[in-house]
């Protein structure tokens, strides 16, 4: 019988470098994971951490890791056929099925575009199961982008919006915050447009907000909470706001139960 405290062995695919302080992790994997799920991931000695599921194909998903602390840190010092422990996937992750038929509008800030990248990438390569999509990405500077490869490719079949909050003097990007290009959305019918909301507490408040204000329902919007989320199974606590445990009811919600969940 499986026990879903301990963690199982995964091997080191590949290693993407995005930035000084973060990467991508490959990691080998078989069974069911949604975007927006995360793992646990645990060095012994070390402790472990909450990763975001930020892709996921055949035998693997990636996690897409930031250097910040002891454990973050000792993982950045794994290589290619390494192993690293995971347990999970956890949490309540974005069904895609909830936005097929729909105009997609994402909004993410900085690392928030991980956990959605998913649901991004799906779309992008079935097209034809969604109507017009826009993915507006908002990161501090040029050199904090992720995922430059997939933004151009992405391109190709969606309207892609990428801005920075401070311009160096060779960046082609946008600048200012990811809500000053909401007025730029190409906006149908709004009772058929759904929105997918992920970055940083203010950022997705003021988002959010925005989106409202263009005439999108509540129950059309969906966010994921930033947790510490411990144990992954509800038991410690940590994640917990009122009544809800944000590593087993979310980390994505939909924003007629995320409002509420403030501290």
């Amino acid at each position: 019988m499986k026990n879903d405290y301990i963690p199982f062995p995964s091997k080191i695919l590949e290693v993407i470098r995005h930035t000084e302080i973060e990467y991508t992790f490959r990691m080998e994997f078989q069974g069911e994971v949604k975007p927006g799920q995360f793992f646990e991931v645990s060095i012994p000695k070390y402790g472990e951490a909450p990763i975001s599921v930020s892709g996921i194909g055949e035998n693997f998903v990636d996690l897409t890791i930031r250097r910040v602390g002891k454990v973050t840190g000792e993982v950045f010092e794994r290589y290619v056929g390494d192993t690293l422990l995971l347990r999970g996937p956890y949490g309540n992750g974005f069904d895609v099925s909830d936005y097929v038929g729909k105009d997609i509008i994402v909004m993410a800030g900085g690392t928030g575009l991980s956990p959605v990248r998913g649901v991004v990438d799906h779309f992008a390569d079935h097209p034809e199961e969604r109507g017009h999509m826009t993915l507006i990405a908002g990161f501090k500077t040029p050199r904090d982008i992720l995922f430059r490869d997939d933004l151009k490719r992405w391109e190709n079949s969606m309207d892609v919006i990428l801005t920075v909050d401070c311009a160096e003097d060779d960046t082609a990007c946008h600048v200012g915050l990811v809500t000053q290009y909401i007025p730029q959305i190409k906006l149908g019918d709004v009772q058929n447009t759904v929105a997918v909301v992920v970055g940083p507490p203010a950022m997705m408040r003021f988002s959010v907000q925005g989106l409202l204000g263009i005439g999108l329902p509540e129950e059309n919007i969906w966010i994921s909470q930033e947790r510490k989320m411990c144990c992954g199974l509800g038991k410690c606590g940590h994640c917990k706001i009122g009544d809800t445990y944000v590593c087993l009811d979310g980390p994505v919600f939909n924003y007629t139960k995320g409002k509420f969940l403030v501290d």
